[in-house]
């Protein structure tokens, strides 16, 4: 559920969604990597907001009141998302639903993989209708009930992903702008249903809790290895260190990052390389120099086990975005 206002302007990069009456961007770019946000209004209270990070962390916004009548509906679609709720630690993974007051929030918008796609659905209770019958006669659904039903005692709620979570995001990503604001709102509305039907029992909040200290422990870690990234850290060794059994540093680290230890090295190196290949001309082989490849071959098959696709028909991919900076889609 990032909101990071660090700075902002006019989004017209490639990625984001056509542009409309409304709409409101921030991007954050800096030598740590870039993180985009894109708002748009839907009914009084609801924006969507479609978050894109290339990025360790982004600091959230200060709101300026009280935040307990503010509720994200944050979903996952790529990458992982560290949530932070009333002090214990989730992160989601793709396909993840989190419900929460930003009231319960805390820290900066972490990802631990550096890269993240989502969607949140931000809804103000003192702006939004109290039933939004006003608006379709058959979608009884108060947005304050809503609030207390999933936020009430314990500040948030994370559902694993699931077909029917699947199918209301999944189209939200890819909206013609020739339909856009209608299609927002028959979504919203859509969303709101749902959810309002949506067993309790599926609350995964407990089952994936860490505390505050295990997670900074993983990112210590996390921050070794890549300092030692060229050296073949060794278990053992990660173990001698932050004295903790092997096992408890593999279960630990998977839990925070979702991947093991070696792999996570080959991914931060893979999305490194990718965010040189968005944001510098450095041939393919310079980068793959950069990043301890001296065989392009070798390269390109990391690189393609990460992205799904090879250095230079992801390049190739970056470059049609920018000559059509307003696709149908995020």
């Amino acid at each position: 559920m990032p909101n990071a206002l660090c700075g902002s302007n006019t989004c017209r990069r490639a990625g984001c969604l056509p542009a409309s009456d409304g709409c409101t961007a921030v991007r954050v770019h800096n030598a740590d990597g870039q993180y985009t946000m894109t708002a748009y209004p839907v009914f009084p209270g609801i924006t969507f907001v479609y978050n894109e990070a290339h990025i360790q962390s982004v600091p959230r916004e200060t709101p300026e009141r009280a935040a307990d009548d503010i509720v994200e509906i944050s979903h996952c679609r790529e990458g992982r998302l560290e949530y932070s709720i009333n002090g214990a630690v989730c992160y989601l993974e793709p396909g993840d639903l989190a419900i929460a007051r930003t009231s319960s929030v805390s820290g900066e918008s972490y990802f631990p993989l550096r890269h993240y796609h989502g969607l949140t659905v931000r809804m103000d209770l003192n702006k939004t209708p109290q039933c939004l019958s006003c608006l379709l006669d058959d979608v009884k659904v108060q947005p304050k009930a809503l609030a207390e039903k999933f936020c009430g005692r314990k500040g948030g709620f994370v559902a694993r992903a699931n077909p029917s979570v699947a199918h209301i995001f999944s189209e939200l990503y890819s909206v013609p702008g020739t339909i856009q604001k209608g299609y927002f709102k028959v979504k919203a509305l859509e969303l709101l249903l749902f959810l309002s039907t949506l067993d309790l029992a599926r609350d995964e909040t407990e089952r994936r809790r860490y505390s505050r200290a295990q997670a900074e422990l993983a990112k210590a870690i996390s921050k070794y290895m890549m300092e030692h990234k060229d050296d073949r850290v060794t278990l053992t060794q990660l173990s001698e260190r932050f004295h903790l059994s092997g096992a408890c540093i593999k279960k630990l680290f998977r839990g925070v990052y979702g991947v093991s230890v070696g792999a996570y090295i080959r991914t931060q190196k893979m999305e490194s390389a990718a965010y040189m290949l968005e944001s510098t001309g450095r041939t393919i082989l310079d980068i793959a120099n950069a990043h301890g490849y001296d065989n392009g071959s070798k390269f390109a098959n990391a690189f393609r086990s990460v992205k799904g696709v090879n250095p230079a028909e992801y390049r190739c991919r970056l470059r049609a975005k920018a000559d059509k900076p307003y696709p149908n889609g995020v």
